[in-house]
C-alpha cells in the first residue's frame, strides 16, 4: 500500500486516540453503522484533504465502511496527528499522506498522492484540493466535493462566480450543525487550549483581542471572557461589530487595539490583519496567532523584516526583538493553533461536522451527476437529522407539535 507517515511504530497509540475519540461521536456511529450495512459508497473513490486527527480518523474509516477507496492528506503541515496517521495504515489499510511539520513541497507532493487513485469524489478543508485539480488535472470522472471550512467555501464560490468551478461542491461549513457548533464551540474552546498550552500564560486579567467575530470569533470572544479576560473585537463588518458591542466587548480599530492587547487571534480568512504598524506598536512580551485556515492573517514577513534577531523561546513559540526592543511572540509559524498546538476541536462537535461530510457524500452519489458546477449547501433535510440524531445520542428529548399546531402554523386565516 502507497502511504508516507511518520512512523508505522507509532499506530498503537494512535488506534487508543481514535477508540477516546469515537466514544464522543455517536451520530458518526450511528451513519457508520447504516453505512457498514447499506455499502452506499461502493465503487466510489474519495479523495480527502483534511486535518488528519483522531476525528478524521473515524470519518474515514465511516467512509469506508460505505464501501469507498479512501485516500488522506493533511490540509495544514502543522495540524497532522503522526501517530493517528500511522493507525489508519497499519489497522484500516488506508493510504495516508501526512507528517506533522512537513515542508511546502512535501505537503504538494502528500496532495498529488491523495489524488493517485484519480477520484470520484473531492473532500476538502481549505480548496487546496479542488485548486490542485483545477491546475490542468483531468477532472470529468469527478461527481463532486465538500468543503469543510470557511476559507475553502470563499476560494469556492470565487471559482464559481468566475465560471471555473468544474463540479459542484456542498459547502458543508454552511450546515448549522456545522458553523454554529463546531466554528463557535469548537474553536473557541481549542484556540484558547491551544494559547494556553503553548504559553502557559494566564488569560484572566489580560486583554484579549482577537480579530474578526464570525462564528469563530464568537467562540474564541465567549471562551476568553469566561476565562476572565478583556475582550477586545476588530471588525471590518458594521453588523458584526454592532453585535460584539451588543454581546458587551469593546470594538475598535487593530490600530488602536495593537496598543492595548496582551493576546491577539486573528480569525478573519483574510490576509495581512496584523501588518507592520500593528507590531510596531504592541507592547513588550505581545503574544500573536491565528486561528484561520492559512497562515497568511499575521504578515510574518513584515514581522521578520522588522526584527533584529529571533529566537525559539519555548516550542512552538518564536519571538522577535525589534529595533524598539520589544518582543513579539509568534505562536505555531501562524498556522492554526488550535492545531498547531492543541489537539484541534473536541470530538463532540466533530461528531455532527463529520457526520455532515459522511451523508453530504452519500448525496452527491446519489444526486451530483445532476447538479450544475455550483457550490451548495448542505440540504437542509440532512442538518436537521443530524441535529435530531445528536439530541437522541445524548439522550435529550424535545417536544412535536400537536395536530392542532400544524394546523394553525399551516393556515393563513386563523389569527386571533
Amino acid at each position: 500500500m502507497d502511504y508516507d507517515v511518520k512512523d508505522l511504530g507509532l499506530a498503537k497509540h494512535g488506534y487508543m486516540r481514535i477508540e477516546w475519540a469515537e466514544t464522543s461521536m455517536p451520530v458518526l456511529r450511528l451513519v457508520r453503522k447504516r453505512f457498514a450495512k447499506e455499502r452506499p459508497l461502493r465503487g466510489i473513490r474519495i479523495a480527502a484533504c483534511l486535518h488528519v486527527t483522531s476525528e478524521t480518523a473515524n470519518l474515514m474509516q465511516t467512509l469506508q465502511a460505505g464501501g469507498a477507496d479512501v485516500r488522506l492528506c493533511a490540509s495544514n503541515p502543522l495540524s497532522t496527528q503522526d501517530d493517528v496517521a500511522a493507525s489508519l495504515v497499519a489497522d484500516d489499510n488506508i493510504p495516508t499522506f501526512s507528517i506533522k511539520g512537513e515542508d511546502n513541497k512535501t505537503y504538494y507532493k502528500h496532495i498529488h498522492s491523495a489524488l493517485g487513485h484519480q477520484p470520484t469524489i473531492t473532500m476538502d478543508d481549505g480548496a487546496d484540493l479542488v485548486s490542485l485539480l483545477h491546475s490542468g488535472r483531468t477532472t470529468h470522472k469527478i461527481i463532486g466535493g465538500t468543503e469543510e471550512t470557511t476559507t475553502g467555501v470563499i476560494r469556492l464560490r470565487s471559482m464559481a462566480k468566475k465560471g471555473v468551478l468544474k463540479f459542484p461542491v456542498i459547502s458543508v461549513n454552511d450546515a448549522d450543525t456545522k458553523h454554529m457548533f463546531d466554528n463557535r464551540y469548537g474553536t473557541g474552546q481549542s484556540t484558547l487550549d491551544g494559547v494556553i498550552r503553548a504559553t502557559n500564560r494566564l488569560i484572566t486579567g489580560s486583554t484579549v483581542v482577537i480579530a474578526g467575530y464570525g462564528w469563530c470569533g464568537r467562540g474564541i470572544a465567549t471562551r476568553a471572557k469566561g476565562l476572565g479576560a478583556d475582550v477586545v473585537i476588530t471588525e471590518i463588518d458594521p453588523l458584526k461589530a454592532l453585535e460584539a458591542l451588543m454581546d458587551g466587548y469593546r470594538v475598535m480599530p487593530m490600530e488602536q487595539a495593537a496598543l492595548i492587547g496582551d493576546f491577539f487571534i486573528t480569525v478573519t480568512g483574510d490576509l495581512k490583519v496584523i501588518r507592520a504598524e500593528h507590531f510596531n506598536a504592541m507592547k513588550d512580551g505581545a503574544i500573536v496567532c491565528n486561528s484561520g485556515h492559512f497562515n497568511v492573517e499575521i504578515d510574518i514577513p513584515a514581522l521578520e523584516k522588522l526584527a533584529r534577531r529571533r529566537k525559539m523561546v519555548r516550542e512552538g513559540v518564536e519571538q522577535f526583538v525589534l529595533a524598539n526592543g520589544r518582543r513579539i511572540n509568534l505562536l505555531g509559524e501562524g498556522r492554526l493553533v488550535n492545531l498547531a498546538m492543541a489537539e484541534g476541536h473536541p470530538s463532540s462537535v466533530m461528531d455532527m461536522s463529520f457526520a455532515n461530510q459522511a451523508l453530504s457524500v452519500e448525496f452527491l452519489v446519489k444526486h451530483g451527476r445532476s447538479l450544475k458546477k455550483q457550490v451548495y449547501p448542505v440540504p437542509a433535510v440532512i442538518d436537521k437529522e443530524i441535529a435530531r440524531l445528536k439530541l437522541a445520542g445524548m439522550g435529550v428529548k424535545i417536544d412535536k407539535l400537536t395536530k392542532e399546531q400544524e394546523k394553525y402554523l399551516a393556515s393563513w386565516e386563523m389569527g386571533t
